[in-house]
């Protein structure tokens, strides 16, 4: 069955470029087209898409507000920023609102396919390097709010592997720097999530940040 994508860009030719990408993979399907906020929520709820690549800046409702919403509706499409910056404010924001990672819009073909089949099967597009500097410039400039969930649910393992998650290392990095198999860190990452009722990889990183559990620029520990 082919991963069903809906691409919401107010650029008619940025739109028309990544349909051709995805329809040349026979395992990828273009189900919608939107060129605002309003009509990728719209469509989104009727066409019920796996992944959704969502441009930060449109009319009407922009990609973030979009995002909020559906995740708001439950809606399980997986959404992917596109934003054409790599240090885009609005994208820390879009991932807070539920975005599962974000691609830059000069991706190249291949990688973009793989970005909606990563999405596609859960997984969150955390980078080690862009994903890490995103969290690093604005983790300091987050809005004031409610304070974050506590962490106190979590055992220290949990504590331990979130850090690393955090820091934008894989599982199987994460495996090696705790001696632990690949199948317990997925564990111990279900666990997570499940107990502090994230979505995703990329959610567990920004709330990691905004308790202080990571500061900006800290380096992975060695050893």
């Amino acid at each position: 069955m082919s991963i069903r994508v809906l691409i919401a860009d107010d650029q008619e030719l940025v739109r028309a470029g990544f349909s051709m990408i995805i329809d040349s993979r026979p395992d990828l399907e273009v189900v919608g087209e939107a060129g605002d906020g309003v009509e990728a929520v719209a469509l989104a709820k009727s066409l019920r898409p796996d992944v959704v690549l969502m441009d930060v800046r449109m009319p009407r409702m922009d990609g973030i507000e979009a995002t909020r919403q559906l995740a708001a509706l439950g809606n399980p499409a997986r959404v992917v920023i596109l934003t054409t910056f790599d240090l885009d404010e609005p994208v820390f924001a879009a991932l807070r609102a539920g975005a599962s990672g974000f691609l830059l819009k000069d991706t190249r073909p291949d990688d973009l396919a793989a970005a909606i089949r990563v999405v596609a099967r859960g997984e969150a597009l955390l980078a080690p390097t862009v994903t890490r500097r995103l969290l690093d410039r604005f983790a300091g400039e987050l809005p004031g709010g409610a304070a974050p969930p506590a962490l106190d649910p979590l055992s220290d393992r949990e504590v331990e592997v979130l850090t690393l998650v955090a820091r934008a290392l894989s599982n199987d990095e994460i495996a090696e720097r705790l001696t632990l198999s690949r199948a317990t860190v997925k564990t111990h990452l279900s666990a997570i999530l499940s107990k502090l009722g994230l979505r995703d990889r990329v959610q567990a990183a920004v709330l990691a940040y905004e308790c202080g559990l990571v500061r900006p620029g800290t380096a992975p520990p060695q050893g």
